[in-house]
This record gives C-alpha cells, structure tokens and sequence, in this order.
C-alpha cells in the first residue's frame, strides 16, 4: 500500500482496511492538532489510488469494510470520489460500508444530490470534528467556521442517509469556559441529532500553538474532575432520537458507552459517581491519544 507519512483512523474503524486518497488535511490549522503537522495537503494520484484497490482486492478480498484517508476525502471533487468508490465495488464487491472523515468545508462544496449519489455507492459513515458548539472557542482555536455552519454540514450527512459520527473535545474551552462549552456542545448535537456521538478528552500536544498557549498560563485545561463535570453537563443538555455516546477513547478518565436517550440517566449517575470517588477514573499513565 502506498501509504504517504502517519495514518489515523476512528477507533471505530480499527477492523476496516486502510486506503489513503488524500494526504493531510484540507484545514490543518486548528490549534490544538498536530496529527498532520508538516503535510501539505494534496488528491493522490488516481493511477496509484487504483493500484492500491487492487492490491486490497488481492491481500483482503473478503474485506466487509473500508475507511478513507487522510482527514478530510470529501474535500475531494465529487467526480473523483465517486469514481474510487466505484472502483471499490466493482473489485471488492463484498465490501459494507465506506467510511472516511469530513471537514465542514468539503461537505458546504457538496450538493444533496452529490451526497445521496456517493451513499447509493457505498459512503456508509462520516466522521466530523465538531469539537464544540461555542463560538467563540471555534475561533480561538482556529477551526475556520461557526456553528451554525457545523450543524449544517453535519444535519446535510444525516439529511443524505449516511450515518453521522460526531466528535466532541471535553475541556477544549479551559477552565474559563469549561461548564459554557460542555452547554452549547450539547445543544449542537442536539440540533444536529447524530447516529455516534465521540467524546474525547483535550490532550495538550506538543508543536500545536495550544499547546504553547498552555505553558505560558494562557489556556488551563481542566483537572480530571472538571472534564467529568463537563461531559455530565453537556450529557444534561444533549437530547437525541438514537445514537450511541462512546466515551471510551484513550484520552478519557472514564471510559463507558451508552445508547441514548435510554441510558442517558445511567451515564449521569456513573459520572456522578465518579465525581464522588465511588468509581476508579483511568490512571494518567494509561492515558492516550
């Protein structure tokens, strides 16, 4: 596979086969990222994009699942998109669902239509960074769009039939806007009513201008106990049809996964429970990104 600097994908995506159609990220200045530190964006070549489909059809050719990278392919023209997931259907015909990350100005590019066109070819699940639903941290941390504009992009996701995979960053505000981001996370994700909702917890990374921010007492993340009260609160104001909440990443104190709204309750009081030392949190050694 010809695989171009580091590769990520959602922990959801752990059994799926890789395939790189991008290289980097089409945004890439958030300030608290560094996963495509030093990659300049680009489409890779179709010809080598090709090659790598073949080669997937030869080594995993009973592969039920597949995730695009690198961290923004719907940024790609619809045309080349959708001709990779032809591709991908005619060679590995067994294959469920498709899946990638999406940025909101890749998706604002693409029409209803282009979107239920690339579903109907097998783009099964997007995963978006919201991070937050506060303004106000969204340009402080350099995400390049509002809110509204968030909801939109991800409300068009759910609107085309493709499953919508939500992320959220508990203390991504600092201490100072800790209990008003986790509110307004929750009332986006309420107006956007995704499929998956991703909580994951702020780890500051060295080179990200977060980061520096941190060291020179500009920025204070939250204790272990003010992430928790963060996902409780924004838990509070979260109110979904259906979807499955994973707290569960590497980065977080208190890893559970509960489907709401019908365990929501349970998930309040588990947090809660934590908060009063009747539940262990994760050791900060055991902490990851």
């Amino acid at each position: 596979m010809n695989f171009i600097g580091n590769i990520f994908r959602p922990p959801a995506e752990h059994d799926s086969v890789l395939l790189q159609v991008t290289v980097g990220c089409s945004h890439n200045r958030c300030a608290f990222c560094a996963m495509y530190a030093g990659k300049r964006f680009s489409v890779k070549d179709a010809g080598i994009m090709e090659c790598d489909i073949d080669e997937i059809a030869r080594d995993y050719p009973d592969a039920k699942r597949i995730f695009l990278c690198d961290g923004d392919a719907l940024s790609m023209p619809t045309e080349r998109l959708a001709s990779i997931l032809e591709s991908i259907r005619r060679k590995i015909p067994g294959v469920r669902r498709i899946g990638a990350y999406a940025g909101v100005h890749g998706l604002m590019r693409k029409s209803a239509d282009e979107l239920t066109m690339l579903k109907s070819l097998g783009l099964g699940i997007l995963y978006f960074g919201l991070e937050t639903g506060d303004d106000e941290i969204l340009t402080a941390m350099s995400k390049g769009a509002t809110t509204v504009e968030q909801i939109a992009a991800c409300r068009s996701i759910v609107d085309a039939g493709i499953k919508c995979s939500v992320m959220v960053l508990l203390g991504l505000g600092g201490v100072e806007h800790s209990q008003r981001h986790a509110r307004l996370t929750g009332e986006a994700l309420t107006m956007i009513d995704p499929d998956y909702v991703g909580a994951l917890s702020l780890m500051l990374v060295p080179g990200t201008s977060l980061y520096d921010r941190a060291r020179n007492g500009c920025f204070v993340l939250p204790t272990a106990e003010g992430l928790l009260r963060e996902l409780k609160i924004m838990l509070e104001y979260t109110n979904l049809s259906s979807a499955v909440l994973s707290a569960n990443h590497a980065s977080n104190y208190l890893p559970f996964q509960v489907r709401l709204p019908g365990r929501k309750e349970e998930a309040i009081a588990l947090i809660e429970a934590a908060l009063s030392g009747n539940v262990r949190l994760k050791p900060e050694s055991l902490r990851g990104l």
